[in-house]
């Protein structure tokens, strides 16, 4: 058996394939904030897991983001370069939002009496100009063990070229106080630019204990089910690594889950010949979307906790995925001036929305969805849980349409359009501010929510054709499954690349390339399964921020200096829409993909039917009120009873065990031969 598990905001998320006879087992559980290891053995015994059968278990988590958004990781202290100490907090002084008098910077994890500095200092082609004061460094980690400091990030400059003075300071650290988490820059990170460094080792430290202690307790909790196997972690970067690495680096855990929806999509591109697609996922929590282009991701060296305006840098390679608080449980509001909102507060799976009973008093996504009889209250994950419509209906009206002197339908409508506004904005910001026309994709939607809102995004985008995966409600877990083990490096150069020499540009990335290759042969992976990707971050002459390039296999030859120009050029054109051929380029930092590829579930094609899907398929039709055309009386279809063939027209429902999706007057479905569901809008605007 191979396991995946994604702990989502609302659920967990658990996907078991059989490879005996290539089956899949679902099971779906409300998350446990307080105790996330427990929630997760909760999900697998709900699946039915033989414990002593499991190969391999693949695990996500929001255990790391949340963390940091919540500010309850550890006690965390900062040791970096004498002079250096203000660099965190004043990070780049820019301002995104110049007419906003609310904006506020960013809030670092570690206030300034928290930052201790120590005299040395490197250059930046890493000679020394200040020797390591280690009489000083000694008394540093004594007041660090005095204050009673749980975790350490260690930060000195140049680090990223030579990192040696890290090394010792995290010797003497260690050797001060053995309970410590440690975290240096230069194991995260060997790129230039400090404030980021800093910003992305802090946060690695901050959450380093609670990372550590949770993967231990998940580690103790499966020993003691007889799990033998190997526990391998979800990255953000879309690829896995083994337990004892995401201990180190907790950082790379920060979007494990939505990456696993992301590596799914890529699998169904594949499987689908899809040239150009929109990853569109929306949980209880949040929706997130990312773009496929050619089979491959988008990957964004830098992350920003928070969003980019005041959140907080973290210097990694993650997959672009912007992500807005609109979710299942997000929370409708009212703001001074009656104007209405949704989200980012959630409901959570404690209390959760209103409609589920235990204890939930505001208004969510899920409410309405109920009150317009999109989801069925009886059916809601394939029955498991009820929902109470009368409990939605109380909410909605109290504190949405009353204040709004609305009827109960047009409140909850309302509030459908203002999240869809929103999750169209999520699409936005990947395809339209990267220069792409979303017109050109096709919407890969999942997640609990997505199908039920997949239609309403695509035509707000005048997008015309939807795919609604199989298990949509588990299929970020399911693309965990896809996955391979993956190693990102980086090395900053500064180089002009009229100047360098070609042979030793090869040099630079076969050390990476064997960097890459000996830990992935530690991690079991044979030689002969490892592949590796280039890429260098590359700029003109002049200019300050560098564009993300895919290098040839080889480029050790003379002939290859005109090939990276030219594929620098194109770069350059599709991401500012003009470049200059003319004009020399620098080449800023090499990065290496080492990618250990996995054997992965293989699944079969579903049984043929007629067009027309067969009477047996057919739940029966309830009232469901659709924006633009009232109230219908809408047929409701059982997913798992369609037939390769079937095509569906809308009005309609379509359900199945952890989803739901509505299609719309105008709009039409096919189910393929996989039993991914082709949906084709009728109206896209």
């Amino acid at each position: 058996m191979r396991v995946a598990v994604d702990i989502g905001g609302t659920f967990t998320d658990v996907v078991v394939f059989d490879e005996a006879n290539s089956s899949l087992a679902l099971a779906k559980a409300l998350s446990t904030p307080a105790e996330l290891a427990r929630g997760v053995l909760e999900g697998l015994t709900k699946a039915a897991v033989r414990f002593p059968d499991v190969s391999t278990l693949i695990h996500g988590s929001t255990v790391v983001v949340n963390a940091i958004i919540e500010r309850n990781g550890a006690k965390t202290a900062l040791v970096t370069t004498k002079g250096f100490r203000d660099v965190y907090e004043i990070g780049r002084i820019n301002r995104p939002e110049s007419f906003n008098p609310r904006f506020h910077k960013h809030r670092p994890l570690v206030p300034r009496e928290n930052i201790f500095e120590v005299t040395e200092r490197r250059l930046a082609d890493g000679s020394v100009r200040t020797p390591f004061d280690e009489q000083e460094a000694r008394e540093v980690a004594r007041i660090i063990k005095e204050e009673g400091f749980e975790a350490v990030a260690v930060l000195f400059l140049h680090s990223y070229r030579a990192p040696e003075h890290e090394i010792h300071m995290c010797e003497i650290l260690r050797e001060t106080d053995p309970n410590l988490f440690l975290s240096a820059s230069h194991e995260l990170s060997r790129e230039y630019r400090e404030y980021e460094r800093t910003s992305t080792v802090a946060a690695n430290a901050y959450v380093g204990p609670k990372v550590s202690q949770y993967l231990g307790d998940l580690e103790r909790r499966l020993r003691d089910n007889k799990f033998r196997g190997n526990l391998m972690i979800m990255q953000s970067n879309g690829g896995l690594s083994d337990v004892d690495m995401a201990r180190r680096q907790c950082i790379q855990m920060m979007e494990s889950g939505p990456a696993g929806g992301v590596v799914g999509s890529m699998a169904l591109c594949e499987l689908l010949d899809l040239d150009a697609a929109i990853a569109f996922d929306m949980g209880g929590t949040t929706a997130k979307a990312s773009v496929i282009r050619r089979g491959e991701p988008s990957l964004s060296p830098d992350y920003f906790i928070g969003g980019y305006n005041e959140g907080l840098a973290v210097r990694i390679p993650v997959l672009d995925i912007i992500e807005v608080g609109t979710g299942g449980g997000s929370i409708a509001w009212l703001d001074e001036g009656g104007g209405l909102h949704v989200g980012p507060r959630s409901a959570g799976a404690e209390p959760g929305p209103a409609s589920y009973g235990r204890g939930g008093s505001e208004p969510t996504v899920t409410d309405a969805n109920v009150i317009l009889g999109r989801l069925s209250p009886e059916r809601f994950l394939g029955g498991e849980m009820r929902l109470d419509r009368s409990a939605a209906e109380k909410s909605l009206r109290e504190r949405i349409a009353q204040p709004l002197d609305v009827n109960l339908e047009r409140a909850a409508s309302g509030m459908l359009q203002v999240a869809t506004s929103a999750m169209a904005n999520a699409v936005r910001h990947v395809t339209l501010e990267r220069g792409l026309d979303p017109r050109d994709f096709t919407l890969v939607a999942y997640g609990g929510g997505g199908p039920l809102h997949a239609a309403s995004v695509a035509k707000e985008l005048s997008i015309g054709k939807i795919i609604i995966p199989s298990a949509p409600g588990h299929f970020s877990a399911l693309g965990m499954l896809m996955a391979d083990l993956r190693r990102d490096y980086v090395q900053t150069l500064f180089e002009r690349m009229d100047d360098l020499e070609m042979f030793q540009l090869e040099d630079q990335f076969k050390k990476l390339e064997d960097e890459g290759r000996a830990a992935l042969e530690a991690s079991g992976i044979p030689t002969d399964r490892i592949v590796f990707e280039r890429a260098a971050d590359m700029r003109y002459v002049g200019q300050e921020h560098a564009v993300a390039v895919r290098m040839p296999a080889k480029v050790g030859d003379e002939t290859a200096r005109a090939e990276i120009k030219r594929l620098f050029d194109e770069a350059h054109e599709l991401r500012y829409s003009h470049s200059a051929p003319e004009e020399s380029a620098d080449i800023v930092s090499l990065r290496v993909s080492a990618i250990g590829r996995l054997r992965k579930p293989q699944f079969g094609q579903i049984a043929a039917g007629e067009k027309t899907p067969s009477s047996n398929a057919r739940r029966g039709t309830r009232m469901v009120i659709f924006e633009g055309a009232g109230a219908v009386e809408a047929p409701v279809w059982d997913r798992t009873k369609l037939l390769q063939n079937n095509m569906i027209a809308g009005p309609a429902i379509i359900e199945e065990a952890a989803s739901t999706t509505v299609v719309e007057p105008g709009d039409t479905v096919t189910v393929n031969e996989f039993g991914h569901l082709i949906m084709q809008l009728g109206s896209a605007q």
